[in-house]
């Protein structure tokens, strides 16, 4: 599993603001809401050295938040699970059995700190709340798609993350899909996950931003997710910075041009 994105960027840029131990007592509130028209299960995973928020993953019908609370030093990442049936592995005591179409872990409703599987649209998060220090948080597509995303913040309300023009499985390349048992496309993997090759993995000799440059696929992200990373080495990076008390994540944000219905079960 690659290094989260945030962490590239932040080791080289600001890697000192990483550590844990920042503003011990504080907590950011981070409200979390399903826009889609069907039931998601939002997961949580921290980077190394950080605690598991909101027990890692929970449930969230249409038209629902949830509002949890993460340490003001964390730093980790917030994904939607979709087309969940955990009731089918209930009582079955499998191991690595997925329960969910997309950003499955390890079948379980609450993750506990195990990374989804890809693909599926990640935000990325640094959070500080000391009042020197700014929050850095993005939204990647760098392992693939499965829901679009926006994030927005106060104090900062314009510093935010916008949506998709579209709907990026509506459009995804053959080679590049995902699909259910009945054929639906569920998701949208990333060239780097789909063919493993250092060009498009931006690893080894294009493990720089001069050698990895943008790809068809990457480009056709881009467009759809202008907001979003859609490869490692995205330029400009598209690296949120602001001081922020209080975050909101909304999964199919309006205008996003997701509304294919998923069939799912808790």
């Amino acid at each position: 599993m690659r290094l989260p994105l945030l962490g590239i960027f932040l080791q080289s840029l600001v890697g000192h603001l990483l550590l844990p131990g920042v503003a011990k007592g504080q907590t950011v509130s981070i409200l979390i809401s399903n826009k889609c028209p069907f039931p998601i299960w939002p997961a949580t995973a921290p980077n190394t050295g950080h605690s598991v928020i909101a027990n890692g993953g929970f449930y969230l019908s249409s038209g629902h938040s949830s509002l949890i609370h993460a340490p003001g030093d964390w730093t980790g990442r917030i994904w939607a699970r979709t087309g969940c049936n955990f009731e089918a592995l209930r009582g079955l005591n499998l191991t690595w059995r997925p329960a969910c179409q997309t950003g499955d872990c390890d079948g379980r409703l609450a993750c506990n700190g195990l990374i989804g599987t890809p693909p599926a649209t990640l935000v990325e998060l640094s959070l500080h709340t000391d009042k020197a220090q700014h929050s850095y948080y993005d939204v990647s597509l760098v392992d693939g798609y499965n829901l679009p995303v926006s994030v927005t913040t106060r104090p900062n309300p314009s510093c935010s993350i916008g949506g998709c023009l579209k709907d990026l499985k509506a459009i995804c390349p053959l080679e590049l899909q995902v699909k259910d048992g009945e054929g639906n496309v569920v998701a949208c993997k990333s060239a780097c996950l789909a063919f493993n090759l250092d060009r498009f993995c931006c690893r080894n000799e294009f493990g720089t931003p001069d050698k990895c440059k943008p790809s068809l696929y990457s480009n056709l992200f881009k467009d759809v997710c202008p907001s979003y990373f859609s490869y490692a080495f995205d330029s400009p990076p598209p690296l949120a910075s602001c001081l922020v008390k209080e975050i909101a994540i909304t999964f199919c944000p309006a205008n996003s041009g997701d509304n294919q219905d998923q069939d799912a079960s808790v």
